[in-house]
């Protein structure tokens, strides 16, 4: 009698356990919802593995697998919400080659091991063609200055009448040199400049407003240079991210793959 007393005993435990979110015990992570890892965070009950005895209902017990049974439906994991990216903000400086900023906000935090939140700021290169009065800005001969083409789409494509703006042109450059820290800059607004490569023809599109009303040019384009000139370039947002290149022609359009088409800004 003993002995069958002991296997009903032990058929009944298998089939609390088997029971699972529905076994209705004293203990259980109802209410005991804990971040990180916790040790205090104890209570007797099932555990996943189905063993009665001492189970975690903090937020390291999935990695550590001593779960009590109804950790994942009392505590279910919310990954990090976070809301649309602002407006850019205008460059941080007029008149020469700056940074321009946005941001979004934590909507949700995180819990009970949810996807962490992203990045909430961007920086992206730019230039103001305009000083903080509203003043033109003197525009100096210099090196071409340039950034991703995705910095366009930002970019007005209507005048304040409702006019569309000239769309501009295209310059196509053989790349001849760049220095070392076009690749080594991890930050997210200089991901681009990694596809700078030497050897490699570049499609570099001049718009307004970087192209100026009294010449129709671009800064740098090399339109007035000899076309055996070798003429310098600077990247917006890493200005240690330079070189060379040698202009090839002028075209209406841009057909160069993505990672090799740039803008003058």
């Amino acid at each position: 009698m003993g002995s069958c007393a002991g296997c009903a005993w032990f058929l009944l435990c298998l089939a609390l356990a088997a029971l699972g979110p529905n076994h209705q015990a004293a203990g259980g992570c109802s209410g005991r919802c804990c971040q990180s890892r916790d040790r205090s965070c104890v209570t007797e009950d099932w555990s996943m593995e189905r063993v009665f005895g001492s189970c975690y209902c903090d937020q390291g017990c999935a990695r550590t697998k001593d779960c009590c049974f109804d950790y994942f439906t009392e505590c279910p994991a919310h990954d990090c919400a976070v809301g649309k990216w602002s407006y850019w903000s205008g460059c941080a400086e007029p008149c020469q080659p700056s940074v321009r900023v946005r941001v979004r906000h934590v909507e949700r935090q995180p819990s009970n091991s949810g996807e962490p939140c992203p990045n909430l700021q961007q920086q992206a290169g730019c230039r103001e063609y305009r000083d903080h009065q509203g003043g033109h800005c003197g525009l100096n001969t210099g090196p071409a200055f340039i950034t991703s083409m995705e910095f366009g789409q930002g970019r007005h494509k209507h005048d304040s009448y409702g006019n569309q703006l000239d769309p501009g042109y295209c310059m196509e450059f053989k790349m001849e040199s760049r220095t070392p820290h076009c690749t080594v800059e991890s930050r997210p607004h200089t991901h681009w400049m990694r596809y700078i490569t030497e050897g490699f023809k570049v499609c570099v599109a001049c718009r307004p407003p970087a192209r100026r009303n009294n010449t129709g040019s671009c800064q740098g384009d090399g339109q007035e240079s000899d076309k055996e000139a070798v003429l310098r370039w600077q990247a917006v947002g890493n200005p240690r991210c330079s070189g060379t290149w040698r202009r090839i022609q002028k075209t209406r359009q841009c057909d160069c793959p993505p990672q090799h088409s740039f803008l003058f800004i």
